[in-house]
């Protein structure tokens, strides 16, 4: 019987290639159709807008936090934590948000890029999982800068059933960290109004405990000592909380 040699080294030319092809493609390196990569995680993005309602109390760059239930940033009865304390005497939110990093029950953390002037505002934006929704919660804080150690935030709202377009708003009023004694001293106000020392954790802790603040005295109401006039004065609500989920 004769046998086509020609043809049969056709034959295992083509089938040769066919198998390189084959190699090529599973290894991704040969040009052929590649198997996509999978998705991005589906986000959910929530615009958080604080705006300063006070006269002259300029209001330190906003710690935005979101989370689940298990976190908080204070609790009224209790003592500040550190980050809280390094906030509400200096207005800076750094220890605060890496203490927050650091709990399990944290899921996002967005600072502000600076202080928000009386009657200014500023958005800042946060993102989460939309695997994360059920039960997620808000806080907001940030320091009243012509004052000792007064801080105003919302402190775990629920945003959990926010659509996309909607949106909550809070009031906020005036807490005291309850870590610095109310001098009124220039020399222990960090903001405008004193450009004084702002933290320090050897300062004298004397309520240690969150509670309302009390407010200002001021010069104006006979307070001698303070280096505060009327018009850092400041009545209840200080700031506005606006979330809006975006999507």
């Amino acid at each position: 019987m004769l046998i086509n040699l020609r043809n049969s080294f056709q034959v295992l030319a083509v089938g040769a290639a066919a198998l390189l092809a084959t190699a090529c493609d599973s290894n991704g390196n040969g040009g052929g159709t590649m198997n996509p990569p999978p998705p991005p995680p589906a986000m959910a993005s929530f615009d958080v807008t604080v705006t300063n309602l006070s006269n002259a109390q300029p209001l330190s760059p906003v710690a935005v936090i979101a989370h689940q239930n298990g976190y908080s940033v204070f609790t009224v009865g209790t003592a500040a934590t550190a980050g809280l304390e390094t906030l509400a005497e200096g207005g800076d939110n750094s220890a605060l948000t890496a203490e927050a990093d650091a709990d399990a029950a944290v899921m996002a953390t967005a600072s502000g890029a600076a202080p928000i002037g009386p009657a200014g505002a500023e958005t800042i934006n946060v993102e989460v999982l939309e695997s994360e929704l059920p039960g997620l919660t808000v806080s907001v804080s940030s320091m009243l800068v012509n004052t000792n150690d007064a801080i105003t935030g919302i402190n775990g709202a629920s945003i959990a059933d926010l659509q996309p377009g909607e949106s909550m708003t809070w009031r906020t009023i005036a807490y005291d960290a309850g870590t610095e004694a109310n001098t009124e001293s220039s020399a222990h106000i960090p903001g405008p109004a004193g450009g004084g020392e702002g933290f320090n954790a050897a300062r004298d802790d004397i309520a240690d405990r969150v509670a309302m603040h009390s407010g200002v005295v001021g010069q104006d109401d006979g307070n001698a000592a303070s280096d505060l006039s009327g018009q850092h004065r400041f009545d209840n609500p200080v700031a506005q909380v606006r979330i809006e989920r975006i999507n």
